[in-house]
C-alpha cells in the first residue's frame, strides 16, 4: 500500500476540531471535499495515534489521516 502525503485547507473550530476543506495533491491539483462522513482516532504511518477522516471527494469514499505530529496524507 502506498503513502502519499497532502496538503490539506482546513477549518478550526473553538473546540479544537479540525475539518478538512480542501485536498492540495503533490503535483498542485485541489480536490474539494464535498463531505465529511466519519472521523475517528486511528493508528498512523511509524507510530502514534492520528485521526481518520473518512470523506467524500469527487463522489469517492476517501480515507484521510492526520498524524500525531500534523502532517495528512493518504493510503492507496
Amino acid at each position: 500500500m502506498a503513502i502519499t502525503y497532502v496538503g490539506i485547507t482546513a477549518q478550526h473550530d473553538k473546540q479544537g476540531n479540525i475539518t478538512p476543506l480542501i485536498l492540495h495533491w503533490p503535483d498542485g491539483r485541489k480536490y474539494e471535499i464535498d463531505k465529511l462522513l466519519d472521523v475517528k482516532p486511528a493508528p498512523t504511518v511509524g507510530s502514534g495515534i492520528g485521526k481518520r477522516y473518512v470523506c467524500k471527494i469527487c463522489n469517492k469514499q476517501v480515507n484521510l489521516f492526520c498524524d500525531s505530529s500534523g502532517k495528512w496524507y493518504i493510503k492507496h
